[in-house]
């Protein structure tokens, strides 16, 4: 076999490996692990000292070990791949190893797992897979509760719902495996996606979305036209950095409403000085600052007010700016020029800068934080909306409106907005990244919420004092904004793809 045999075979190989999901899954499983083991093996050695962490230093062994079993599966499937076309039962039944990894936290691998164990996956399947390991990561999170001298007093309370609804959860794995064949969906299922739909109300996404599935399927069976959207959830999850920003969104926005019941907001504000700058450990996992708080329980706690104000004060504009941008749009001329040239004004002011001026002008709070980044936003999607209505506003669907006697505000709400979507939400998910982080240098600053709350921001603002000698107080917080952030951004490219009509 000559070279451009062997290259020609090499590529063949190479496109067949890139069609098989499961491969692909674990695959990048294997480099997550990877990864955190050698972060792992770096924060084991201590510096300051000159002696390895006995506990991290295991850590780090541990995650090594599964990386060495993850690459013996992964290099299995892909002989199986290269030799069979197809992954041979045996390797299979090893996602059960993978997905038993989930109990030391990898659950890069338990996703990986759940798609090897299943020969066809559709969009319920992995759905109901992201949907379950949601609700045990943050069962698993609130455990660790159970290691500090006292737990709030609707711990067990919460803790049974959870364990109750990862029961569900399992259950609709089990139904949606044999209830649902290709586009045909049982109707008796109908049931469970009501039940799914309510328990989303703990935060979990996943569960909201599979639940409107069921139900719409069911509705409309054969009928796909007419749900376009369930055909962009399944070419997110194509995407493995898009699907795990959706997961890292969800399991933060669910673990912020959960805390309500299995966190206790005493330990994150409180003073305790007989704990002050505690190294990581079972009871404190990031650690106390310097007024004895629990540092993991403030990060968990500052989840969720970076992610109302990320997620509002993209919301605000999103409607000012949808509404002008329409407006000058559909109208043009005067009009046009009228709002346009207001927010090129509004535009030629730096967002940071304007939003510090509102703070100090009206004070630091939550609302006067969501309304100042909320401001320099809306010239941004007042553009965005403007540019689509303008190719909308001559179309057919809109001139046949007008003939049919509809008003122009019935028009472009129902007609123009509607069809102008699209642009908006990719802009959407990835502002949100920029406003989370915008939210924590502002709080850094001190001119974000108040000094008291537990936010991402005012954390990373005491953790600054200590990075010589508690360096923990700075990176743990740190980590979060950019592990945040960095879900935003992937989530929002994902949709950007999805939507793009020349990738379908």
């Amino acid at each position: 076999m000559d070279k451009r045999e062997k290259e020609y075979v090499k590529r063949e190989q190479n496109r067949k490996l890139k069609k098989v999901q499961e491969y692909k899954a674990t695959g990048f499983a294997l480099g997550a692990t990877l990864i955190i083991a050698a972060i792992l093996l770096f924060n084991s050695y201590s510096i300051k000292t000159g002696e390895f962490k006995s506990l991290t230093l295991t850590l780090a062994g541990g995650y090594f070990a599964t990386a060495v079993l993850q690459f013996l599966i992964w290099t299995k499937m892909k002989n199986d791949i290269i030799k069979r076309d197809g992954v041979t039962t045996l390797t299979r039944l090893c996602g059960f190893l993978m997905i038993a990894l989930l109990l030391s936290g990898n659950i890069f691998a338990a996703i990986a797992g759940f798609l090897t164990i299943k020969k066809e996956k559709n969009l319920e399947y992995q759905l109901s897979v992201y949907m379950l390991l949601t609700t045990l990561c943050v069962l698993l999170v609130s455990l660790i509760n159970l290691f500090k001298p006292y737990v709030s007093n609707t711990f067990f309370f919460g803790m049974g719902l959870l364990a109750a609804i990862a029961v569900l959860d399992i259950l609709a794995m089990i139904l949606i495996g044999k209830g649902v064949k290709g586009k045909q969906v049982d109707p008796r299922l109908k049931w469970l996606g009501v039940l799914l739909i309510l328990t989303a109300a703990t935060g979990n996404i996943f569960a909201l979305v599979l639940g409107l599935v069921l139900i719409v399927k069911i509705r409309h069976k054969d009928d796909l036209a007419t749900i376009e959207w369930i055909e962009v959830i399944r070419r997110i999850f194509r995407d493995n950095m898009a699907s795990l920003g959706f997961f890292v969104v969800t399991f933060l926005l669910a673990i912020s409403i959960c805390s309500y019941l299995t966190f206790d907001y005493y330990v994150a504000t409180e003073n305790d000085y007989s704990a002050i700058l505690l190294n990581p450990s079972l009871v404190y996992p990031f650690g106390t600052d310097n007024y004895g708080r629990c540092v993991f329980t403030r990060i968990v706690f500052g989840a969720r007010i970076s992610l109302v104000v990320g997620i509002l004060s993209t919301m605000v504009p999103i409607i000012i700016g949808g509404i002008l941008g329409a407006v000058a749009g559909f109208y043009g001329n005067r009009m046009d020029n009228s709002i346009m040239r207001v927010l090129d004004i509004l535009y030629a002011v730096p967002g940071i800068l304007l939003a510090i001026a509102i703070v100090a002008a009206f004070g630091t709070s939550t609302f006067n934080l969501i309304m100042a980044l909320s401001l320099g936003n809306v010239p941004v999607y007042a553009r965005t909306v403007r540019a689509t209505v303008l190719g909308l506003s001559n179309s057919e669907f809109v001139e046949a409106a007008r003939a049919c006697g509809a008003k122009d505000h019935v028009i472009i709400l129902k007609h123009i907005l509607p069809n102008s979507m699209a642009p908006i939400i990719v802009r959407a998910t990835l502002s949100i990244g920029g406003a989370v982080l915008s939210t924590s240098s502002l709080s850094y600053l001190g001119l974000g919420v108040e000094p008291h709350i537990p936010e991402w921001g005012n954390i990373l603002k005491i953790g600054s004092k200590y990075l010589e000698t508690n360096s923990y107080l700075a990176i743990y917080p740190g980590l979060a904004i950019i592990v945040l952030v960095l879900a935003f951004n992937y989530l929002g490219d994902g949709l950007r793809d999805a939507l793009d009509p020349k990738l379908k």
